[in-house]
């Protein structure tokens, strides 16, 4: 359980660094900039406590990738008016599929 806990602390805060890095406007605005540096450590120093604990690393990134690219582009969306067409949101869905068939092809 406590894979899955640092798992997903290790994507809000990458998901949490992405937006910043948005909202940093080229690193010109130092209260975001300092979010995305803080963001990218803290998630790939909780990423590497997933691998220490021995979950797969196709699996832990393959997850975090998903997860992040879904909510990085719903985001966009909604808080900086990003367009996202029905090939994006399709794309999205396949990335997911391929998460889970990693995921499943694990268990056998």
């Amino acid at each position: 359980m406590t894979v899955w806990l640092l798992l997903a602390g290790a994507i809000g805060a990458e998901v949490t660094a992405t937006v910043a890095l948005r909202a940093s406007d080229g690193f010109s605005r130092p209260l975001a900039s300092a979010v995305v540096v803080a963001g990218y450590v803290t998630a790939f120093f909780l990423l590497s406590r997933v691998l220490a604990r021995g979950l797969a690393l196709g699996v832990a990134y393959g997850i975090w990738s998903a997860i992040d690219v879904t909510l990085v582009s719903v985001i966009g969306a909604v808080w900086f008016g990003d367009r996202l067409t029905w090939a994006q949101i399709g794309g999205i869905a396949l990335v997911a599929a391929g998460v889970l068939a990693l995921e499943l092809g694990r268990a056998h």
